[in-house]
């Protein structure tokens, strides 16, 4: 036999027994897909997400309503809770290793329950990132060559033995897909046991945008984070920072990401050099 033959039968047969799990979320080219992890259970995207409802469709066909039942955006990975009658549960292993450059990688998915797509593909880099729903970077992205039409995101990526290698997430130029990786983290969200993390609760511009808006008013050039809003009762607004500051020394959002992640889970303190206007001040910024 051939090897497009082999590869062929594999592709059916993972069709056969993988296809079963994949579920469309929303209706026509609506939300996008899942994969049932568990009885009951739904694992996808988190910016599939537009409300705590969804309507889910089977490959039988049968349409269930679906609950939010945790969301991590910024791992974007979400599950829902819903009625999975008979659907099996896709083989998951957190542990596996991921797959290595030039891997054969089956992409499915049903995009708002129009029907069960397949396609082959092969993971063409590996160790990519992408910024989720809140702006934090999703690292060990897998990139794979299997295309897949819109409102196929949620969808599982998995190897020639039908095991999950992670959720196709973004589509890029050319075709490509990022898929965010099925490791012992993702498995974390999945049993609602996602990481709690500090939030400073502003809203930013990066440095180049804080740049240009102060040498327009008449400010010196400064580097750092542009606070564009403040969330009430937030750490920063009870900080004292404000919209239109700048906070300094932070060269884009991933070093506020790090900077964040550096403060204690429990009483932690982080300091902060504040601008406003010309007028620089340290301030302490709190989180209970």
């Amino acid at each position: 036999m051939s090897a497009v033959a082999e590869l062929s039968d594999a592709l059916a047969s993972i069709g056969e027994r993988v296809g079963p799990s994949v579920v469309g979320l929303g209706r026509g080219w609506g939300l996008g897909s899942g994969v049932v992890i568990a009885k009951g259970q739904i694992f996808t995207n988190a910016h599939n997400l537009r409300r705590d409802e969804v309507s889910v469709t089977f490959a039988d066909g049968r349409r269930e309503p679906g609950e939010a039942a945790g969301v991590d955006a910024d791992l974007d990975l979400a599950v829902i809770e819903a009625d999975t009658g008979d659907a099996p549960v896709v083989d998951w292993d957190p542990e596996r290793a991921a797959p290595g450059l030039g891997s054969a990688v089956v992409a499915l998915a049903s995009p708002g329950g129009r029907g069960l797509r397949v396609t082959l593909g092969f993971v063409s880099s590996e160790g990519r990132s992408f910024r989720g729903p809140r702006g934090r970077r999703v690292q060990g992205a897998i990139e794979h060559t299997a295309m897949l039409p819109r409102g196929s995101s949620g969808g599982p990526l998995v190897d020639l033995e039908g095991r999950l290698l992670g959720l196709n997430s973004v589509r890029m130029d050319g075709g490509l897909i990022l898929a965010v990786p099925a490791t012992a983290a993702a498995r974390k969200v999945a049993e609602g046991d996602s990481p709690s993390r500090h939030r400073l609760g502003v809203a930013v511009a990066p440095p180049r945008v804080a740049r240009r808006l102060r040498r327009a008013v008449g400010l010196p050039e400064r580097d750092g984070l542009l606070v564009r809003d403040v969330q009430s009762e937030s750490p920063a607004e009870q900080a004292g920072i404000e919209r239109g500051d700048l906070i300094a020394d932070l060269d884009g959002v991933d070093a506020l990401y790090s900077a964040l992640d550096s403060v204690p889970e429990e009483g932690g303190k982080l300091p902060l050099t504040v601008l406003r206007g010309t007028d620089e001040r340290q301030v302490e910024v709190v989180f209970e």
